[in-house]
């Protein structure tokens, strides 16, 4: 399951480089570019702060959080037995580490640089949704599926917690339908 993160993370930072790379070199100084009909513009803005531009005077903060959960995927990758949560993980993991390097390698400065956003839905100055990038699509997503997970029962181990109608807890299960009613139980 590590390689699936691994590869999953890999794949979310190259997408994630190349088309700031793209956005920076074709977008830059031009007014924004309509597609799909006006439901997508591509549009050059670089955020200081976090999703709707809050916290712009804490750029210093957003890598330490950045580095922090990378640390934290890295140390859940040990236990990973699940490839949805590899999936979710892996998203995370790439959307984080995408943004932690505009933190890090972008103006005006070594771990204050702004992130390269470059998508805006359905308005050509991204004043009805916060204008993002595939790093945050990748977070976004990955973060939903998480939750999704969670909600479901399903462990980052594999496992997932069995329900049994009428219970009002949850019993650790085993992913097997055919778990005797006495561990159920508890007894």
């Amino acid at each position: 399951m590590v390689a699936l993160l691994g590869s999953v993370a890999l794949g979310v930072l190259i997408i994630d480089l190349v088309t700031k790379d793209l956005a920076v070199r074709h977008l830059e100084g031009r007014e924004s570019v309509r597609i799909l009909g006006g439901a997508v513009y591509l549009l050059l803005t670089r955020n200081s702060g976090a999703a709707f531009s809050l916290a712009t005077d804490y750029t210093f903060v957003f890598p330490i959080v950045a580095t922090a959960v990378a640390g934290w995927i890295g140390w859940m990758a040990r236990r990973l037995g699940s490839a949805p949560w590899a999936l979710s993980l892996g998203l995370v993991l790439g959307g984080t580490v995408g943004n932690l390097a505009d933190r890090i390698f972008r103006a005006p400065g070594p771990f204050v640089g702004h992130v390269v956003d470059f998508i805006s839905v359905f308005d050509p100055d991204g004043r009805g949704f916060p204008v993002f990038n595939a790093a945050d699509s990748a977070l976004c997503v990955g973060v939903g599926l998480a939750v999704l997970l969670e909600l479901t029962g399903r462990r980052r181990d594999g496992t997932r917690v069995a329900i049994r109608a009428g219970d009002s807890g949850a019993v650790a299960g085993t992913g097997d339908t055919d778990v005797p009613d006495s561990r159920r139980d508890g007894v």
